[in-house]
């Protein structure tokens, strides 16, 4: 966790400083229309690609792509920098800045994707989300002042070559790590039917399709901040080029802030409405600049931007990972980043067309008023997700005190979760009837039963008790009757839901075959022993 951890925090910081020296060298060369034209130019074929690439991602080891992201993050930004001390080609420099913002864009995803895989709670992935969201924001803040001070100097060559530096370090640290994943990862299915499943996957789900219309909003708001921190920073406030990483460092600063505050205050509960929150507070601050256009209320203003930063991370990141089956996840966050990459590159435009057109104030306020708006509309159904997810959170407590499930992280249970079923009997009645045809599992919230074996009472369940498991490990009829005591709530699990998530990672197979090696040893002492013990399919 602290290798992954470190390692985005080096890629952030990467990617911050990139985008600063890059903006104010496109700047010097252009103006303000460049500036826009080329955030749009190295993020269209990088939104187009970030799909595809995190589809053929998903067949490779996660833990080893984010090694090669940062790889080849390293090699353009040291070639970007060779051609800025020589002189060379702007098109040359703009080229190498789209595969650049290429792997950028590959390596947040398959991060997203690998984090949930190394927590077991829905607490743990909040925390783990707030982690990295505060160390994102300490980049967010470190990356624009080593940009700001190497621009003082007039040297933005040694503005990419510090990338370049500080990508090789993101790679060192993660260079080597082995994280479990389940085995139908390395799948050869085809590409594309794989990045279908993940658009699927994401714009059938009423949710999903909530919190990608309020990321759309966010990421158009930060597409036109690129723009408005350069023309803020030298026309309406004349702070100079320097001005502009001191702006971009203050949204840093207030990320921080709004890291810590989340540590503290939002946990994993309401997390869909703290993100409906922090996209609000990515556009209500402009439209305050654009009132109170002076440098200590600018400063202020782009820390709250962070602090709505750090919430829309907290927020989405948790809650993508919750909603969206593991073995899609990585899909679906390249997904995500596609839009983000298409909105942000289409913000700056925007920003830079109204800028030109309408004047500055006009453009800060109309682009601020989107994402306040929309959460407005989506107000209610932030709320409605909320709920669903602290109905889901009493399950995966449930879950959680059943031994075999011990091993899976939080994204097999979230599946498991997501399929319960409640079930209610009374007492005297029959759940499982030995020789049945088994069909599924259940989970015992409250109650007991006996488990009856040739008509003699082997044992006795009760609540986090699994029921019903051994015939569907082994693909054998039902081996035991199994009888309420007393009035029961159970969750019923079906039998495939169960048996791919169970059977699908190393670690848990081993734990069920000894679970079912050690049930079938005390409840069933006859059998030969010369029949072999299989382990589950």
């Amino acid at each position: 966790m602290r290798r992954i951890q470190l390692g985005f925090a080096g890629a952030s910081t990467a990617e911050w400083a990139f985008t600063v020296v890059l903006s104010v060298y496109a700047f010097n060369q252009g103006g303000a229309e460049e500036v826009g034209l080329v955030s749009l130019v190295r993020m269209l074929p990088s939104a187009v690609l970030a799909p595809f690439a995190s589809a053929v991602a998903d067949r490779w080891r996660r833990d080893l792509v984010l090694t090669l992201v940062s790889v080849v993050r390293s090699a353009t930004a040291l070639a970007i920098a060779f051609l800025v001390a020589t002189g060379g080609s702007a098109l040359a420099i703009y080229a190498l800045a789209v595969l650049s913002t290429a792997a950028a864009l590959l390596y947040r995803p398959v991060n997203s994707a690998l984090l949930p895989l190394l927590c077991h709670t829905p607490t743990e992935l909040a925390s783990a989300n707030v982690v990295r969201g505060l160390l994102d924001s300490v980049s967010t803040l470190i990356g624009p002042v080593i940009a700001a001070a190497l621009l003082a100097g007039d040297s933005a060559s040694s503005g990419f070559f510090a990338v370049a530096v500080i990508s090789a370090l993101s790679a060192a640290v993660t260079f080597g790590l082995t994280v479990e994943e389940p085995e139908a990862q390395g799948s050869r299915g085809s590409v594309v039917g794989g990045l279908l499943l993940g658009a699927r996957v994401s714009l059938h789900s009423p949710q999903m399709r909530v919190l990608f219309t309020l990321l759309a909003a966010q990421v158009i708001t930060r597409g036109g901040l690129s723009v408005f921190s350069v023309l803020v920073a030298v026309d309406l406030l004349g702070m100079g080029e320097p001005g502009v990483g001191t702006l971009t460092s203050a949204v840093g600063a207030g990320a921080v802030l709004g890291s810590l505050f989340a540590s503290v205050f939002v946990g994993s509960r309401r997390l869909a409405v703290w993100f409906g929150g922090g996209v609000a507070l990515w556009g209500a601050p402009l439209i305050v600049l654009a009132v109170v256009p002076d440098e200590p209320a600018a400063l202020g203003l782009f820390a709250l931007i962070g602090v709505g930063n750090a919430l829309v991370d907290v927020g989405l990141f948790t809650l993508v990972a919750r909603l969206v089956p593991e073995r899609t996840l990585g899909r679906v966050f390249g997904l995500l980043e596609a839009i983000g990459g298409l909105a942000v590159g289409g913000g700056s435009v925007l920003a830079a067309w109204l800028a030109s057109s309408g004047g500055l104030r006009e453009a800060l306020w109309m682009i601020g008023l989107l994402g306040p708006a929309l959460v407005l509309i989506f107000w209610f159904p932030l709320r409605r997700l909320d709920d669903a997810m602290s109905a889901r959170d009493e399950d995966l407590r449930l879950l959680r005190t059943v031994p075999v499930f011990d091993p899976l992280p939080l994204p097999a249970l979230e599946q498991l979760a997501s399929g319960l079923r409640p079930r209610q009997v009374s007492a005297g009645e029959v759940l499982y009837r030995q020789g049945d045809e088994a069909d599924g599992c259940v989970v015992v919230e409250h109650g007991s039963a006996e488990v009856l074996g040739d008509g003699h009472q082997i044992a006795r369940v009760g609540p986090g008790d699994l029921v019903g498991e051994i015939a569907l490990l082994r693909r054998v009829p039902r081996t035991a009757t199994v009888r309420a005591l007393t009035d029961m709530d159970l969750r019923l699990l079906d039998a495939d839901r169960f048996l791919l998530v169970v059977t699908g990672w190393e670690s848990s197979r081993e734990v069920t075959s000894e679970h079912v090696d050690e049930l079938l040893d005390r409840f069933s002492p006859a059998r030969p022993a010369s029949e072999p013990r299989r382990p589950p399919e």
